[in-house]
């Protein structure tokens, strides 16, 4: 039974790092009973804001959300720099907004590298994003988490959603490490439900279900369990830290996480 009335909930805000279907569905279904809508919101801080955000009045999709924030002119675009429906592109913004970012304190040249080099008068926001036929815009990680396989683009995203599907898995993130013939290959981190230990057995049913759903070339050469993963205050995981950890590199300034302890523990993983 139900600790607490949730009948006068209207609906979920989110936040942070990108839904995978499983858990949102499970928001949806079973915390909300399927009545209350969840209004996605995404931005940033050099946003001032939202770029694309939901609205509890239009139709849901798992992960999805309704459009651009009013005043944002945003965009997915292909490698050419056209605008595209139906495929992953990066997402952009092409007209000036209120509470844009201006610049990088005594750094300007460092900022226009970031957001505006790639393509003119655009800037380039640096997650990959996803418009479907529907209209409904998809937020699917950072662009610069991408992992490039044997020439297979696979974004880290597709593979965490493979294994939070997986009953004993609560939460995951995947990067690459170099490889000399395949240019990188794949390393997995589980944070594993409370009360489920962690076993050879578990660990091969894991590598096998990525198998199963990506292909037999995409196997983890390593799958590790963790107790968390390094994550912000608001809630996104922190690929680069986890990478730079597991390859004994310098993981930078760690002060915006709320648990700067996983990266540690990350580290002794390797």
């Amino acid at each position: 039974m139900r600790a607490h009335d949730l009948s006068s909930l209207r609906c979920f805000a989110s936040t942070g790092e990108p839904w995978n279907p499983e858990p949102w569905r499970w928001l949806f279904d079973v915390v909300g009973g399927g009545r209350i809508p969840i209004v996605n919101y995404s931005g940033g801080t050099e946003i001032s804001g939202g770029i694309v955000m939901g609205n509890p009045l239009l139709p849901l999709k798992p992960c999805a959300f309704s459009g651009p924030c009013p005043g944002i002119a945003a965009a997915v675009l292909d490698e050419a720099g056209q605008a595209v429906v139906g495929q992953v592109g990066e997402l952009v913004i092409r007209a000036p907004w209120i509470g844009m970012t201006r610049g990088f304190w005594e750094d300007r040249a460092r900022y226009m590298d970031t957001y505006w080099s790639r393509w003119p008068d655009t800037w380039v926001h640096g997650d990959f994003a996803a418009v479907d036929a529907d209209g409904l815009w998809y937020i699917l990680g950072r662009s610069d988490d991408t992992i490039k396989i044997a020439g297979k683009r696979l974004g880290p995203a597709e593979v965490e959603s493979v294994m939070v599907a997986h009953p004993a898995v609560v939460e995951a993130a995947a990067i690459g490490v170099p490889h000399e013939i395949k240019g990188s290959e794949l390393v997995v981190f589980c944070v594993l439900k409370a009360g489920v230990e962690p076993s050879e057995a578990l660990r091969a049913e894991l590598k096998q279900a990525i198998v199963a759903a990506m292909g037999k070339p995409l196997a983890p050469k390593v799958l590790r369990f963790v107790s968390d993963l390094p994550k912000t205050r608001n809630a996104k995981v922190m690929r680069r830290m986890v990478r730079s950890a597991y390859l004994g590199l310098p993981a930078g300034d760690t002060s915006s996480l709320v648990n700067p302890e996983a990266v540690e523990e990350i580290g002794r993983a390797r």
